[in-house]
């Protein structure tokens, strides 16, 4: 348990302006922006209530989790390999840009950015796959994970909010005393992190969901063989310089204190760009509350839209008619194809799959999919068909 990530935990006496809109509020509080994690009801503030998950297009977030009553979420190295594999599905599926990762004891910390407003959508699978393997493997049941996990939405178009937070997470096992420099260790010696895991590594040896050349771009060094050694000597610096304080930010007193600290504030940027969101926040909530907004195709999850898409083009390819789908019998190739197409490349789940394409049931369409691999068979379909899902899948 580390001190820098307990911003949420504990409540803070609360002041300032309130914005009300109907039922809904949203205050200011001291040490942080206008929380949108604290909202009720009118006359019922004090209660903390589901916040809103601001999401758009090109979008920067800071996620964090930990375990469950703070226990540990990675009992050996495995489940560490177990998590990076589900990530790199997630990627795959949501097409979100990994900025930095690292995995500790209880928790972990990402830095992503989402090309399309699927954060929620994405870390829903995310952490629902990873529960699930876990208690697989180690023959346990129930919450992985504690509460919601944190995402602080980033300025990350700016490098300086870009750097800090690259920093603050990169920096973490210096904070937490697990990379001792005095004693001859580097940063490189903390496997499990994008710095030994990614950005020291050659450009062909990255995982393809890593934004390491943006990241070198960024932080101001040359994604070259010496660019690199230049980052881990910088980071292994700031540990030997600030120690278990390593990787924080002090804010100078003239510095609008709204902007949060990395700890505790729903946001990281400059104050217009927390005002910009907090205005897309209320937004969304006065869409919630409408019945028109929430039936309408804008509500429609990105997964589901990119899955009918899918299931449109690919009977086009076929050349087969959305009425025959029930004469067909749920392992046809075509169906099973597309079935893993959408699996693969998209968050929708095996009950949506099933229920689409006429495949009886989830149980079935798992156990023809784990009976199949991508890109087996593809020459028993039409050529169409074959060539639309290798264009999908590359």
């Amino acid at each position: 348990m580390h001190h820098e990530d307990r911003g949420q935990d504990q409540a803070e006496k609360q002041k300032g302006v309130k914005i009300k809109k109907g039922h809904a509020c949203i205050e200011e509080t001291r040490g942080q922006c206008a929380n949108l994690d604290k909202m009720g009801r009118k006359g019922d503030v004090g209660k903390i209530a589901r916040s809103v998950r601001i999401e758009y297009g090109g979008a920067f977030y800071h996620v964090m989790a930990r375990g469950n009553r703070r226990e540990a979420i990675f009992l050996d190295d495995d489940d560490r390999r177990f998590f990076l594999q589900a990530l790199s599905e997630a990627c795959e599926k949501t097409g979100w840009r990994v900025h930095a990762c690292l995995l500790m004891g209880n928790h972990y910390h990402l830095f992503i950015e989402t090309p399309e407003a699927n954060l929620v959508e994405g870390m829903k699978w995310l952490q629902n796959t990873v529960t699930r393997r876990f208690n697989i493997r180690h023959r346990q049941w129930g919450r992985l994970f504690g509460d919601r996990y944190k995402a602080v939405i980033v300025e990350g178009e700016l490098p300086a909010y870009y750097e800090t937070l690259m920093n603050y997470i990169h920096l973490n096992p210096g904070r937490a005393g697990m990379v001792n420099v005095e004693k001859g260790e580097s940063i490189l010696d903390y496997p499990w992190s994008s710095v030994a895991g990614g950005y020291a590594a050659p450009l062909g040896k990255r995982a393809k969901w890593l934004a390491a050349e943006m990241g070198m771009r960024m932080l101001g060094f040359a994604d070259t063989a010496a660019g690199r050694r230049e980052l881990v000597s910088y980071l292994d610096r700031r540990i030997l310089e600030e120690g278990k304080r390593s990787g924080e930010v002090t804010l100078a007193g003239e510095v609008d204190r709204r902007m949060s600290d990395l700890k505790r504030g729903w946001y990281w940027g400059r104050q217009e760009f927390g005002e910009k969101m907090l205005k897309l926040g209320q937004n969304l909530i006065n869409k919630g509350k409408s019945r028109g907004y929430r039936r309408s195709p804008q509500k429609l999850a990105h997964g589901e839209r990119e899955a009918e898409r899918l299931v449109k083009e690919g009977l086009q390819a076929a050349a087969l008619q959305e009425s025959r789908l029930a004469e067909l019998r749920g392992s046809d190739p075509r169906k099973v194809a597309l079935g893993m197409l959408i699996w693969k490349t998209t968050t929708v789940s095996q009950e949506w799959i099933a229920r689409r394409l006429q495949m009886k049931s989830a149980a079935n369409v798992s156990q023809l999919l784990s009976r199949t691999r991508p890109g087996k068979n593809n020459e028993k379909l039409p050529l169409a068909l074959g060539e639309f899902i290798a264009n999908q899948s590359s």
